[in-house]
This record gives C-alpha cells, structure tokens and sequence, in this order.
C-alpha cells in the first residue's frame, strides 16, 4: 500500500487529535489535513501518523475570508 492508498473507511472515522475535528484527505501530498488545528498529519506506508509532533504546520486556508 503506498502513500497515495488510504482505506476510504479510515478515513471517515479519523479526526485530528488536537481538534476533534474532521481532516481532509490531500492525495498530491498524502496527508490528512486539520483545517480547524493547521495541521498536515502524514501518511507513511498507507497509515496515518496521528501525532501531533509529526504533524506539520500549515498556512490558514487561502480561500478564507480576509479584506
């Protein structure tokens, strides 16, 4: 199982452990990304590092709001 293959049933039952809150499956950088934390949760091997010491930080999402 490489980077690119996560099991669609994982993934709907994983959540950020900083947030609780919903991630989104990235396939370009095969990631889980916590909008709500800023956080990018990689996956090595087909399985999600779910730490938050081997998450990276990410940029507030461009699409949001701002003058």
């Amino acid at each position: 199982m490489s980077n690119a293959q996560v099991d669609p049933k994982l993934l709907e039952i994983l959540v950020c452990p900083v947030t609780k809150g919903p991630l989104d499956y990235d396939a370009a950088t095969g990631e889980l990304i916590s909008r709500q934390a800023g956080l990018a949760y990689p996956i090595r091997d087909g399985i999600p590092i779910m730490l938050p010491d081997e998450a990276r930080q990410i940029k507030a999402d461009a699409g949001s709001p701002h003058p």
